[in-house]
C-alpha cells in the first residue's frame, strides 16, 4: 500500500497526479496539509530553511512523506526572486506565515497571482489574515479557545480541557486547507483562475463544530459541561476501565442499542431506572463502572464484539494498528524504516492514494534538481549555491 517508484505512482494516477504544490516549511498543520496532497498523488516541493536556521521547523517535520526538499533562504533577495519563479509555475503555494510575513519578502498574492494567475495561494494561519489577532502567535489551544469550542470540552467541576493538538491545528488547520485546496483547483479547471485561501484554524475549527453551534436548540447542551448526553454526562456514553487496567468506549445511545448494552452487562432493565432519567446518570455511571472493573477488556470484547451495544476497546497505537478489523482494511501501513503510521484517508475506489515508503527528505536534498525541473539552468543554480540563496546536501561536483 506504499508508493515505491516514481512510475508506480504515474501508473496508479492517482486524483492528484500533476498538481505542482509548494510547500513553505512550517510546523504541524501545513506540513499535514502538504503531506495530504502527496499521498493523493500531487508533486510536493517543501520549500526549507537552510540547514543552520531551519532546526525549529523542519527537523520537527514527521509529515514530509512523499515530498522533495529544496533548502532556499527567502530573507535573501535571490531566494525570493528563485520562489517567484518556482509559483509561475506551480499550481499551488501553502504558505503558513504570520499576516504580512511574506508581504515584506516581496511575495504576497498581489504579486504572484499577477505573474501565475492560476495559482492557488493557500495561506494557513491560527487567526487568519485580518481581525485584531491576525498578527498575534498562538497555538492549538488558543485557536481552539477563541472557536467557542473548548469551552465543551471537559469533565463536570473541571476545567475546559483540550485534547492534544488534533482539533484546530490538524482538523481545523491542515484539513480544511487541504479541502479549500481541492475545492479551488476544481472551480479553477472551469474558470481557468487561481485565488487566495484565507485557512484560518479558529475559523476551521468553529465550523468543524457547526453541529454543536446548530443543535443548540435541541436540549443536548442544555446542561453545564460534562452533565450532557455526548460530553461524558451519560452513563451510556462514557469510557470504563476494565480489571486489567485498559478500558472499553460505550456509545450506547439509541434505546435499542442500550438494550443491548444491559444484556451484555448482565443487568435487569426492569431494576434499573429510564435511561433518559437524568438525575441517575451518575449513579448509573458507578454501577457500570463496577460491573466493567470486573472484567478484562479482552473479556469485554468477546461479549460485546459480536452485538451492536457500540461497545469498543480503547486501543492503544500498536494495538490499533494489530486489530483484526483494521488489519482487515489495511488501515495502517509501514515505510521502509519499519514506522507504522495511518493509510491516507478516505479510500478511492478507483484512484486510491498511495502513499510513499521512504524515509523524509533531509533539507536542500533535492534542490538540484528541483530547480531543474522548473527550467532553471545549472549555471543559474552555480550562481545560486555561490550567492548562499540555496544549499544542497551534497553539493554535485560539475557545480
Amino acid at each position: 500500500m506504499c508508493r515505491r517508484s516514481t512510475a508506480v505512482a504515474e501508473a496508479v494516477a492517482m486524483a492528484l497526479s500533476g498538481v505542482r504544490v509548494l510547500e513553505l516549511a512550517g510546523l504541524a498543520p501545513a506540513p499535514l496539509c502538504g503531506m495530504i496532497l502527496a499521498d493523493f498523488g500531487a508533486q510536493v516541493v517543501r520549500v526549507d530553511r537552510l540547514s543552520r536556521s531551519a532546526t525549529a521547523f523542519t527537523h520537527g517535520d514527521v509529515q514530509a512523506r512523499g515530498k522533495r526538499s529544496l533548502a532556499l533562504d527567502l530573507k535573501r533577495p535571490q531566494g525570493a526572486a528563485v520562489l517567484r519563479r518556482l509559483c509561475g509555475r506551480a499550481d499551488v503555494l501553502i504558505e503558513p506565515f504570520r499576516h504580512g510575513v511574506m508581504e515584506k519578502l516581496g511575495l504576497g498574492p498581489e504579486v504572484l497571482l499577477q505573474e501565475n494567475p492560476r495559482l492557488i495561494y493557500a495561506r494557513l494561519t491560527g487567526f487568519g489574515q485580518t481581525g485584531k489577532y491576525a498578527k498575534s502567535a498562538g497555538h492549538d489551544i488558543n485557536y481552539l479557545a477563541l472557536s467557542g469550542v473548548l469551552s465543551k470540552l471537559g469533565r463536570k467541576n473541571e476545567n475546559p480541557y483540550a485534547p492534544v493538538n488534533l482539533l484546530a491545528d490538524f482538523a481545523g488547520g491542515g484539513v480544511m486547507c487541504a479541502l479549500g485546496i481541492v475545492i479551488a483547483l476544481l472551480e479553477r479547471a472551469r474558470s481557468g483562475r487561481g485565488q487566495v485561501i484565507d485557512a484560518s484554524m479558529v475559523e476551521g475549527v468553529a465550523y468543524l463544530s457547526s453541529f454543536l453551534w446548530k443543535s443548540q436548540n435541541l436540549g443536548l447542551w442544555s446542561q453545564p459541561r460534562g452533565e450532557n448526553l455526548l460530553d461524558s454526562g451519560a452513563p451510556f456514553y462514557e469510557i470504563y476501565k476494565t480489571s486489567d487496567g485498559k478500558f472499553m468506549a460505550v456509545g450506547a445511545i439509541e434505546p435499542k442499542f442500550y438494550d443491548q448494552l444491559i444484556k451484555g452487562l448482565g443487568l435487569n432493565s426492569d431494576e434499573l431506572p429510564h435511561q433518559m432519567s437524568f438525575s441517575s446518570w451518575p449513579e448509573m455511571k458507578k454501577k457500570f463502572a463496577s460491573v466493567f472493573a470486573q472484567k478484562t477488556q479482552a473479556e469485554w470484547c468477546s461479549i460485546f464484539d459480536s452485538t451492536d451495544a457500540c461497545v469498543t476497546p480503547v486501543l492503544s497505537f500498536s494495538d490499533a494498528a494489530l486489530h483484526q478489523h483494521n488489519k482487515e482494511r489495511s488501515s495502517f501501513i509501514k515505510n521502509d524504516q519499519g514506522e507504522i503510521s495511518p493509510r491516507p484517508a478516505p479510500v478511492l475506489s478507483r484512484t486510491p492514494a498511495v502513499p510513499s515508503c521512504k524515509r523524509d527528505p533531509f533539507i536542500g536534498e533535492h534542490t538540484e534538481e528541483i530547480l531543474l525541473e522548473y527550467g532553471f539552468t545549472k549555471q543559474e543554480i552555480a550562481k545560486l549555491y555561490s550567492d548562499k540563496a540555496i544549499e544542497f546536501k551534497n553539493l554535485k561536483a560539475n557545480l
